[in-house]
C-alpha cells in the first residue's frame, strides 16, 4: 500500500436531497470517487453560530467511520443525528465501503479520502471544521489531523479519536487475530468482499505509514480528545494511554489541547458510543472547534475510570 500524499479533492456529482441536506460523489486526490452527505444542523440556526442560519454560519462535524462501516450503516446514521443537534454533519464512506470506490487500505489512503470530506465541508462555507472518527476512522482522523495541518482547505480545527488503536499490527485480542486474518489472507478478502461488504486492497504497505501514536505528537496545537472504553473487545487501555501520553496529556490537570476520556462500561466505537456520549463529544467539538481558548464541556462522574487527563 502507499503512504497518503496531499493534493486537492475534486467535486462531482452533486445533488440535493432535500431539508437542505446533499449528497455527492466526492473525489479524492488520488482520483477515488467518495460517497458523502451533508446534513445541516436539525436546529435550524445552529448552536455555535452566534444567530446566523445556513451552512457558513457555523461548524461542521466530519464523521469518519470504523472498518466494515459506510454512510448508510445505523450506528453512523445515529452519530449524525446526535451530532446535528448542535452542527452540520458530514458523513461518507471510506474507499472500499459502501458506495464509495476503490479498495480499504485499512487506514493509509484514506486519509485522502477524509481530506476530500473536509475540503468540502469547507467548501459549503463553513469557517470550523471538525473531525470525529471511530476505530479505524480514529487512526485517520489523527493522521490526518498531523499531515494537513498547513493546508487551509483540509486542516481540521479540532479531533476526536474514539476507540482508536495507538500502534499497527497489533494482535493481543482475539477480535484483532480475526481482523488480521481477513486483511491478510486471500480466503478472508473474499469474506471481507462478500461478508462484510468491505473490498480490501492485497498490497501490503509500502512504505509503512505514520502510525496513530507518531502523529499525535504533530497535532498541537490543535484541540484533540481521545475516547476510549474500558470494554473495548479490539483495543485495550494501554492504546488510548499511549495516545494520551504522546500528547502530553496528564491526569487531574485543566483543559488544554488534548484530554483522554476513559468510558466505563463501554465497548468498541460507534456501536457502543452511547447518546450522552456522542452529546458531549459533539458540544467538546462545538466549542475546542474555536480554538484553544474554548471550554470543554463538563462530565459525570470522577472516578479514575471517568477521568479526563488534559494537557
Amino acid at each position: 500500500m502507499r503512504t497518503a500524499s496531499s493534493g486537492q479533492s475534486r467535486r462531482s456529482s452533486d445533488y440535493s436531497a432535500g431539508s437542505g441536506a446533499r449528497r455527492t460523489m466526492l473525489r479524492t486526490a488520488d482520483g477515488v470517487p467518495i460517497e458523502s452527505v451533508y446534513e445541516p444542523c436539525t436546529a435550524g440556526i445552529a448552536a455555535d453560530s452566534g444567530g446566523r442560519q445556513g451552512a457558513g454560519g457555523g461548524t461542521a462535524i466530519v464523521v469518519a467511520h470504523g472498518f466494515t462501516g459506510s454512510v448508510e450503516r445505523p450506528a453512523v446514521r445515529r452519530v449524525a443525528r446526535v451530532f446535528a443537534q448542535r452542527a452540520a454533519v458530514v458523513t461518507f464512506s471510506f474507499r472500499g465501503h459502501g458506495g464509495s470506490g476503490g479498495r480499504s487500505t485499512v487506514g493509509d489512503r484514506e486519509v485522502l479520502d477524509l481530506a476530500a470530506a473536509v475540503e468540502w465541508a469547507r467548501s459549503l462555507g463553513h469557517r470550523r471544521v471538525v473531525t470525529v472518527g471511530f476505530s479505524m476512522g480514529g487512526s485517520v482522523a489523527l493522521r490526518h489531523a498531523a499531515l494537513h495541518r498547513g493546508r487551509t482547505d483540509a486542516r481540521t480545527d479540532a479531533v476526536v479519536s474514539v476507540s482508536a488503536p495507538a500502534r499497527w499490527y497489533y494482535r493481543g485480542t482475539a477480535p484483532m487475530r480475526r481482523l488480521h486474518w481477513v486483511v491478510t489472507r486471500p480466503a478472508g478478502r473474499l469474506i471481507g468482499r462478500y461478508g462484510l461488504h468491505t473490498r480490501i486492497h492485497h498490497r501490503e504497505w509500502d512504505p509503512v505509514p505514520l502510525s496513530p501514536v507518531q502523529a499525535v505528537p504533530l497535532i498541537a496545537p490543535t484541540p484533540l480528545l481521545v475516547v476510549h472504553g474500558d470494554r473495548d473487545p479490539y483495543f485495550p487501555l494501554d492504546h488510548p494511554r499511549m495516545l494520551a501520553a504522546a500528547a502530553g496529556a496528564e491526569p487531574g490537570r485543566g483543559a488544554g489541547p488534548a484530554e483522554l476520556w476513559l468510558e466505563p462500561g463501554m465497548g468498541h466505537a460507534e456501536n457502543a458510543a452511547d447518546e450522552a456520549l456522542l452529546r458531549r463529544i459533539a458540544e467538546w467539538l462545538t466549542e475546542r472547534g474555536r480554538g484553544p481558548a474554548g471550554t470543554a464541556p463538563e462530565r459525570p462522574g470522577g472516578t479514575e475510570g471517568e477521568a479526563r487527563a488534559s494537557a
